[in-house]
């Protein structure tokens, strides 16, 4: 009998002992089930991705608006240095010449010479082109000029490309 009881104790330790499988959620597990760990997922929540969306929204309406207006303002900067830098030019052809290039001749005269013109010593510009304003337009050049005190009119139509105008749709027009 004594034999009995300790085979019947093996036989039940070796029950407890062995895995035991759930069909469920097939998990091994010694004598009773046990769930296995999840394993963590990654990614992002939709709320996760929604705040970081929102908050690159304020950011593009906020800084997209001032980085536009430093945009405009950089390219009439650039239209005042073009315009100063041909006045310049325009001052040594009538250095040389002794008058500036009438409105016929236009600032086509800085690169090849005009006709019935003897002490031209350009070209007073590199290459065949003439500069253009930051917004592809060419230079307007006149002269005599139609403003008091000046020999002639050298002007950007700015960024619109029409004459006249207010504020960021005037003109650039030399000093």
């Amino acid at each position: 009998m004594n034999m009995s009881k300790s085979n019947t104790r093996r036989r039940h330790q070796k029950l407890w002992l062995e895995p035991v499988l759930s069909s469920k959620n097939m998990v091994l597990g010694f004598g009773r089930p046990v769930r296995e760990p999840r394993r963590r997922q990654r990614g992002f929540t939709l709320l996760e991705l929604l705040v970081v969306l929102a908050i690159l929204g304020l950011l593009i309406g906020l800084v997209a608006p001032a980085a536009l207006r430093q945009l405009g303002s950089a390219k009439e900067k650039i239209a005042h240095q073009s315009i100063e830098r041909l006045a310049g030019v325009l001052d040594i052809y009538k250095l040389d010449v002794g008058t500036y290039p009438s409105t016929d001749q236009g600032l086509q005269a800085l690169i090849t010479r005009p006709s019935g013109i003897t002490r031209w010593n350009g070209p007073y510009l590199k290459g065949e082109k003439l500069p253009e304003d930051p917004w592809g337009r060419p230079f307007v050049y006149r002269s005599p000029s139609q403003r008091p005190g000046h020999e002639y009119d050298l002007l950007s139509l700015g960024p619109t490309g029409q004459p006249g105008g207010s504020g960021e749709a005037a003109a650039i027009v030399n000093e």
